[in-house]
């Protein structure tokens, strides 16, 4: 071998060491960074013209991630998003409807009511029983009011957070998409394209809490994104996600109607429930999910405890002196209630004028009737222990999802308390396997990512090579040194 190719070899040697001291710090200080990708050197021989062997060269640097388990990780995330916006819809139901023990819940305005009428009839003539009652009356009518109001809240709140969602999709799929274009131009340059991958990743992973993706590999770096239910959100060209937020929900207003907006990809209508939606599995889809049925689900099952209630005190038999066709102590909006008109009668429901002084009735209605003209024998407290009566009595509900067993207007609520605290019981169980499947995921990931002790390894070896070839080049320096002096 000549001095002037052992000179050659050193310094490729030299310039192949340097290159990869900075891929092993460049991987020691992103060992954490989410979305990194391991960086690893490629070299082959480098021969000059005539087959003389000149070194080595540097002819790239390999991007290495296990998609595998990247894939895998990233349906976690949706499920997780999924069982996250579930489980937090389940907790605000309870809430919303307050535990037994808890003052102000649904089960202790109805036993307040109850207990008030009791008292009110062992003390007919007492005029502060009968107020005591009459808010006890509108207490519970008042609960059942709030209660709806923020059913259709969280269904509101569900609507804008479709929107913001779509719109963060929108934004990284565009985002994807340029990325592509500059990865493509980069390894057309002979360029590394390494951190536009790592950026490329962080990205998609943004979008997998939203919606379940799927990456595909596409010439020149590219990527395409598919949805786990089918849909082509990226090739080549992001697609367009179309969705249109209202100001308002009322309980009528249904996707099915026409009055809520459904999602569109590319202009064309996208189902938005089911295993058979395209955006099955992630956040956006449990959004949905909440917004047009288990909200709708929550209304029909407050208006049909509201709708038990009412009948429960429209029943002609319970007071003589009302019509038939009047009003009990419980009404639709001041009217009284017709089956037909049940959806949102939770939201309507108040108490009967005519036991309201500050709307002109007055308390002696309660204890004589609602129909009566005038006041009658102040300890007759007959009534009032029906009115008690009528509340225990066991009754079947009349719709709602309840099983069809009699059950007192308090049994009722009980019921409705424990399908609430068993979906949210459930809900939270799906969410904590889901939380515990991503944390799993995320481990291995980091075991197949950047190995600090193998890198720290790999720059003692980086070492010694690099001390290698500058003793070679000291060597021929002293030798070309020794020459000249002759």
């Amino acid at each position: 071998m000549s001095v002037a190719s052992s000179l050659s070899n050193a310094l490729s040697g030299l310039t192949a060491s340097s290159r990869a001291a900075e891929l092993v710090s460049s991987n020691v200080a992103n060992a954490m960074t989410p979305g990194y990708g391991r960086r690893e050197i490629e070299l082959r021989p480098h021969h000059l013209g005539d087959g003389t062997p000149a070194g080595v060269r540097v002819t790239g640097v390999r991007r290495e991630v296990d998609m595998v388990i990247v894939q895998d990780r990233r349906l976690a995330d949706a499920a997780l998003g999924h069982g996250q916006t579930l489980a937090g819809f389940q907790s605000e139901m309870e809430a919303i409807l307050g535990t037994p023990d808890e003052a102000g819940s649904l089960s202790d305005r109805i036993a307040q009511l109850e207990a008030s009428l009791i008292e009110a009839g062992s003390r007919p003539d007492s005029a502060a029983r009968l107020d005591t009652a009459v808010r006890a009356a509108q207490a519970l009518a008042g609960h059942l009011n709030t209660a709806s109001s923020k059913v259709q809240a969280t269904r509101m709140s569900a609507d804008a957070k479709i929107e913001v969602q779509v719109r963060q999709l929108n934004d990284g799929l565009l985002r994807v998409q340029n990325l592509n274009y500059q990865i493509k131009e980069s390894i057309a340059r002979g360029q590394d394209p390494s951190a536009l991958m790592d950026q490329r990743q962080q990205t998609i992973d943004a979008l997998s809490p939203i919606v379940p993706l799927h990456q595909v590999d596409r010439d020149h770096g590219m990527v395409a994104l598919y949805t786990t239910g089918g849909a082509v959100v990226l090739d080549g060209r992001a697609a367009e996600i179309g969705f249109a937020k209202v100001g308002v929900i009322v309980p009528e207003m249904t996707q099915a109607s026409g009055a809520l907006s459904g999602l569109s990809i590319n202009g064309h209508p996208m189902r938005t429930n089911g295993n058979r939606s395209p955006v099955q599995g992630g956040s956006l889809a449990a959004l949905f999910e909440i917004r047009d049925e288990l909200a709708t689900g929550a209304q029909a099952r407050l208006d049909a405890v509201a709708r038990d209630l009412v009948e429960r005190f429209q029943d002609p038999s319970l007071d003589s002196t009302r019509a038939a066709t009047d009003a009990g102590l419980f009404t639709d909006a001041g009217q009284r209630f017709e089956t037909i008109n049940e959806l949102g009668l939770s939201e309507r429901i108040v108490v009967n004028s005519r036991v309201v002084p500050d709307e002109g009735g007055a308390l002696w209605h309660l204890r004589d009737g609602l129909g009566a003209a005038s006041p009658g024998d102040v300890g007759d407290g007959a009534l009032l222990h029906d009115l008690a009566e009528a509340l225990a009595a066991p009754r079947v509900a009349a719709s709602g999802d309840f099983l069809g067993v009699a059950r007192s207007a308090n049994g009722l609520a009980a019921d409705f308390l424990s399908l609430v605290s068993a979906a949210r019981t459930d809900a939270e169980a799906r969410q904590s396997h889901a939380s515990a499947h991503l944390d799993s995921l995320k481990f291995m990931e980091l075991g197949a990512g950047v190995d600090t002790d193998q890198e720290m390894q790999k720059l003692l070896l980086i070492e010694q090579a690099y001390a290698a070839n500058a003793k070679v080049i000291s060597t021929v320096d002293a030798m070309l040194n020794a020459l000249m002096e002759i």
